[in-house]
């Protein structure tokens, strides 16, 4: 089972408006891949929380996993795409996720043995999400994975985050821009592929994604390196949520054992389909169906 815990929230485009987050996206696409999921959030008492806990609930999420905050509204991102469909992002601050509490519900689900605990660095931009959530990881069980996507954004980035975040971590996914900023932040001197190895060696990361948009991604395994290029999509909707599709095609392959070859095809396929809806995630599950078919066979499809 994986564990997802952060903030879900609506994105709001100038034409429509999708419900996203980091955390919860990557938690539908692995459960849409087949992969047992549980997802830890906090919503409002408002009408966009109510219209979250519906598409939850439709999803197949477990309800009750998601505390309802009487006090502070649902999360809400303004967005704003390029010709490219390239989003830029203006975050609105104090909402409920990050209010997010400690309570019975959730040690429960860490009782239950999660495989692997995903989280990211927005969950983390107030002093009290930043404290729930690293109770969380220091209460999760021996043999437990823990993967940090560190989706650097306004308000989060900040050394003590990304420091802690990744003594936490076995798994990194970052992009080419978060490298060079974490590397700032933690006074690495080293760029490109010396910098992840800096920060495999500082921290004992098992395994690192770096995604470099269209020039493709590597995956460091141990002593090892592996790239692969970016498929170009057919279409491009926007790129939103095509991070998030990565990682949860990362953990699949991490958690069924697979080469690492065929984690980043997977990965490197999956979010170029992504590019090709819009919002973060699709409608229904038949989405899924191609890259399911693919997972047959595998210890958690």
């Amino acid at each position: 089972m994986i564990l997802s815990i952060g903030e879900i929230l609506f994105d709001v485009f100038p034409q429509y408006r999708r419900v996203g987050g980091a955390p919860f996206n990557f938690a539908y696409h692995a459960q849409g891949l087949g992969l047992p999921v549980r997802f830890v959030s906090r919503v409002g008492k408002d009408e966009p929380g109510w219209e979250i806990m519906s598409l939850l609930a439709k999803a197949g999420f477990r309800s009750r996993d998601v505390q309802i905050d009487p006090d502070h509204p649902t999360g809400a991102v303004n967005v704003e795409l390029d010709d490219q469909g390239v989003p830029t992002f203006s975050i609105l601050a104090n909402r409920a996720y990050d209010q997010l509490a400690f309570n019975e519900r959730i040690q429960a689900i860490l009782d239950e043995g999660p495989r692997l605990i995903y989280f990211g660095s927005l969950i983390q931009r107030t002093e009290n999400g930043f404290s729930t959530l690293h109770r969380i990881l220091a209460k999760r069980p021996p043999g437990s994975q823990c993967l940090y996507d560190m989706n650097l954004r306004p308000g989060c980035v900040h050394r003590r985050i990304v420091e802690e975040s990744l003594q936490a971590a076995d798994i990194l996914k970052i992009n080419e821009e978060e490298l060079k900023t974490s590397a700032a932040l933690l006074n690495i001197a080293a760029t490109g592929p010396h910098a992840v190895e800096a920060l495999i060696h500082r921290f004992g990361l098992d395994v690192v994604a770096l995604t470099r948009g269209a020039d493709g991604s590597e995956l460091y395994v141990g002593r090892d390196r592996f790239g692969t290029a970016a498929p170009k999509p057919a279409e491009v909707a926007d790129t939103v949520g095509a991070g998030d599709a990565y990682t949860a095609m990362l953990a699949a392959g991490v958690l069924n054992g697979w080469p690492p070859e065929q984690t980043l095809s997977a990965a490197a396929r999956f979010s170029s389909r992504v590019c090709t809806i819009e919002g973060a995630i699709p409608e229904d599950f038949s989405f899924y169906e191609d890259f399911r078919s693919e997972m047959k066979g595998s210890p958690d499809a």
